[in-house]
């Protein structure tokens, strides 16, 4: 691609291409993002060039979707769905830098568009009507970070009544199920409904390694209600599921190996051993490096991490995991609840008024009654009366 971009250096596809090439061609321990810089600067001429290309758009949005990045971003995300109204994909991928920025408004706007332009996409016959799943999994986890669980439940009773339909990757196999799981999983998740979560129910019809998840929820929810015995049998079916992973040689043991971690650092911290525990979480959170935008079933480790020590009562590590995963997942709600809660507990009032405030905005207009809202509602009150 380089060198069809040096031979033909006015062909703006050439260029296109070349900077989709780039964008993900830095190693992953460069904190320079040199390459992804590079693909930016070829794009951003394109787009003062052709303002209207429908690829420069979106090659930029994938180019800054990335933490320290998705600002920039925001010019041609508020530009590319007006470039293709009726594609789904188009109306979805501006939310990719809006869920990056905490932008939730925008990012149920862009996904509520795209799931009723797939649906459209089946009545015109266009083939597009499986790509709603990507769109509803952001859309879920939107709503999930802006109080508004209510709707986040619609959606899962709305997915179950979907007819049959391929995903947008063209397979045959119906999304349907794993999106049942992974809202599910994500809900009593988000939501710290632990005892939910220790007893969540397996989801028929899933994939080999899908139950991954139902297992790590448990691991979670039983560890967070004390039940250290139920979390171990939960991480021993994850263990058993690797186990069956690695000898298949299959694609995803990494990703059912970190969930084990995960899961086992709950069961170490619910048998008391901390030290194991905090160790498991840190060795997987420093290798985070981006956010988790989609209603996957999962957590970020750093704020699990987080989470443990202000469970240890060490509130000053948690307030700085917490200030760090902030940096790259501005306006998740656990995260903002956690850090005004280490904040006053080191006494630091201004810090936890500002970040017990910015959780209320985020959930302005909404009827949740999550008591971690409730708390912070309750804390700004004092300090109001006490000014």
């Amino acid at each position: 691609m380089e060198k069809l971009y040096r031979r033909y250096p006015d062909d703006h596809e050439a260029a296109t291409f070349y900077a989709f090439a780039l964008k993900d061609s830095d190693r992953d321990d460069d904190p320079t993002h040199a390459k992804r810089k590079e693909a930016a600067a070829i794009l951003e001429k394109l787009f003062l060039l052709e303002p209207n290309h429908p690829g420069v758009v979106h090659y930029l949005i994938h180019t800054y979707d990335y933490p320290g990045m998705a600002e920039l971003g925001l010019p041609a995300a508020r530009r590319y769905a007006k470039l293709a109204p009726v594609a789904p994909h188009a109306l979805h991928m501006p939310s990719h830098i809006f869920a990056q920025l905490g932008l939730w408004q925008e990012d149920i706007d862009s996904n509520l568009a795209s799931v009723a332009a797939s649906r459209n996409a089946s009545i015109t016959h266009m083939g597009d009507e499986g790509h709603q799943y990507h769109a509803i999994e952001f859309l879920m986890y939107a709503y999930l970070q802006s109080g508004r669980e209510a709707e986040a439940q619609k959606v899962i009773e709305e997915v179950r009544s979907l007819p049959k339909m391929k995903s947008m990757y063209g397979v045959d196999s119906d999304p349907q199920v794993f999106a049942l799981l992974s809202y599910s999983a994500s809900y009593v998740l988000e939501l710290h409904e632990w005892e939910k979560a220790a007893d969540l129910p397996m989801m028929p019809g899933t994939e080999f390694g899908d139950d991954t998840i139902t297992y790590f929820v448990r691991a979670i929810g039983s560890a967070r209600i004390g039940d250290g015995e139920a979390a171990r049998r939960s991480v021993a079916e994850i263990r058993s599921i690797y186990s069956q992973v690695v000898a298949k040689r299959l694609p995803f043991a990494d990703w059912v190996d970190q969930e084990r971690k995960e899961a086992e650092a709950w069961a170490d911290h619910a048998e008391n051993k901390d030290d194991e525990a905090l160790t498991l979480l840190r060795e997987i959170a420093d290798k985070q490096k981006t956010g988790v935008f989609g209603a996957s079933g999962d957590l970020p480790a750093r704020e699990m991490l987080a989470d443990m020590l202000i469970d240890l009562k060490r509130p000053e590590q948690a307030l700085a995991e917490y200030e760090a995963e902030l940096k790259i997942n501005p306006g998740r709600f656990d995260s903002l609840y956690g850090a005004g809660r280490a904040a006053q507990m080191l006494k630091l009032s201004d810090k936890a008024n500002t970040y017990f405030d910015q959780l209320v905005k985020l959930c302005v207009g909404t009827d949740s009654s999550r008591p971690e809202l409730t708390y912070a509602r309750g804390f700004l009150s004092t300090v109001a009366k006490q000014n």
